[in-house]
């Protein structure tokens, strides 16, 4: 077998088993960090969503692909593609945060707007930790965490797309 064999073999249920495997491996990788000490802005979390459902729709589209029910195989690969194009865009729109292009979500960027009493404020302080969705806590080969989500998302939505053109 070749390598384009590998990467894309010839099943459906091998691409759905490959989406799976990418979706899986995200996640690990995203908890992995988290448990080194790098805590996830609202932003982070949201874009995890796509993951969280790509994993469970890659091993129905592989258990649909594996009983013969192509057509419904493809429809999830579209689904799929869907899933993870919206990611890029939420992903990209963090990166823009993270750049400082336009703001992001007041939950996690910018400061104060209203008076605060002392003692709200030391008691917001010793009880949550807000991490700012426009401050980059690493950057791994010149992209942030956020930068890669956009490289992982968009190679499952590519993928998944090309999975929905192929045969059987």
């Amino acid at each position: 077998m070749d390598v384009i064999g590998l990467i894309l073999p010839p099943s459906q249920v091998g691409r759905a088993l490959w989406i799976l495997a990418g979706a899986l491996a995200t996640l690990a990788a995203v908890w992995t960090f988290e448990a080194y000490g790098f805590t996830p802005c609202e932003l982070c979390l949201t874009e995890r969503y796509a993951f969280y459902a790509g994993a469970p729709l890659a091993a129905l589209t592989a258990y649909c692909a594996s009983r013969s029910l192509h057509g419904l195989a493809r429809a999830l690969f579209a689904l799929l593609a869907l899933i993870f194009l919206a990611n890029v865009a939420l992903a990209f729109y963090h990166v823009g945060v993270e750049q400082h292009w336009w703001p992001g979500p007041t939950a996690c960027t910018g400061s104060l707007s209203d008076s605060v009493g002392v003692n709200d404020l030391m008691k917001s302080l010793n009880s949550v930790r807000v991490v700012n969705c426009d401050e980059v806590q690493l950057r791994i080969l010149g992209l942030s965490f956020a930068g890669w989500d956009v490289v992982a998302s968009a190679v499952a939505a590519i993928y998944s797309a090309l999975a929905v053109g192929l045969k059987r």
